[in-house]
């Protein structure tokens, strides 16, 4: 395993690892400008990608006997630990197809075969279950409990979640939320959750009933952090080459939990400055189609995103 340059934090020189559980994934996707065939997706993939910039990144997830090498090095090549990748020859790897509508302010799906990964079921290892710092990807919530239970003693914990699983398994999410230090979702999925279409009602509604922290995200309005310390927002930054939105949610919480990794903190201080470089790295992430401009952006252009963010929000 390699090891890439990473974004240096003060007197913290050997950050704490992370361990990201979710989807490694084939996606099809078309825009109004133009189309990407079978190219590397998937939660896990996009969230150990931005948080190989602040740390190193364990994944675990599941691929199928279609698996390209050149996709396992382009993942190797950030440092990140492969080790619990597992593959299934026994079928192909879990493939979306979506397609992106004008102003990408809607996307339909067209096909999702979930292949090997209906039969996803993490087993951590006696190292994996050690790892303090880890991202729930957005699979089954009784996946993600199954996970928790076998952590020992994590010291932080930031949980994801899709539509799906809002509408068929809600105890089981509520159940995750509760035990989650911080839960990242979007606005729809926050209305969806709460009745409340305004954002800071979801939040204040989430926060009193399920979630200590919560982050809702709004796209290309930014993001709103809920904290027991008080409320944080931030705009988006101003990304002039939108060419796929796919995967800039993972991108924001892997870079997220990497920085609060590489800090060794979580306080409301902590978060606001993660979101800063979350922010910055997601904006990336939907400049070209899958994880390409993800894995080679580099750590000075995210250092110079960060400052320009830096300057729209200050007076």
């Amino acid at each position: 395993m390699t090891t890439p340059r990473r974004i240096k934090i003060k007197n913290r020189p050997n950050p704490d690892n992370v361990l990201v559980v979710g989807s490694v994934a084939y996606d099809s996707i078309s825009t109004p400008h133009s189309f990407g065939e079978k190219i590397l997706g998937g939660s896990a993939s996009y969230a150990c990608l931005a948080a190989s910039y602040f740390t190193t990144p364990h994944i675990v997830g599941v691929v199928g006997h279609d698996f390209r090498e050149r996709d396992r090095k382009k993942l190797a090549k950030r440092g990140i630990d492969l080790s619990g990748l597992r593959t299934d020859e026994t079928g192909r790897t879990f493939f979306w197809k979506g397609r992106y509508h004008e102003n990408f302010n809607r996307r339909d799906t067209e096909d999702l075969q979930l292949n090997v990964f209906e039969r996803f079921n993490p087993q951590l290892t006696e190292e994996q279950k050690l790892t303090p710092y880890v991202m729930l990807g957005n699979i089954r919530p009784d996946l993600q409990l199954a996970v928790l239970d076998q952590l020992e003693s994590p010291k932080f914990v930031l949980a994801d979640t899709i539509d799906i699983w809002i509408e068929t398994k809600r105890e089981l999410l509520s159940q995750v939320m509760r035990r989650a230090d911080l839960v990242v979702i979007n606005d729809t999925e926050s209305a969806k959750l709460t009745g409340e279409t305004n954002v800071i009602l979801a939040g204040r509604h989430l926060r009193a009933h399920s979630c200590r922290t919560v982050i809702i995200k709004k796209g290309e309005h930014g993001a709103v952090l809920f904290h027991e310390d008080g409320l944080f927002t931030l705009p988006a930054y101003p990304v002039t080459e939108l060419r796929d939105p796919t995967g800039a949610g993972d991108s924001f919480a892997g870079a997220l939990l990497g920085y609060i990794a590489a800090t060794g903190m979580s306080d409301f201080a902590t978060l606001k400055q993660g979101m800063i470089y979350a922010t910055a790295v997601a904006s990336l992430t939907v400049e070209d189609f899958s994880t390409d401009r993800l894995a080679k952006a580099g750590c000075s252009e995210i250092k110079a995103r960060r400052k320009e963010i830096l300057k729209m929000t200050k007076s």
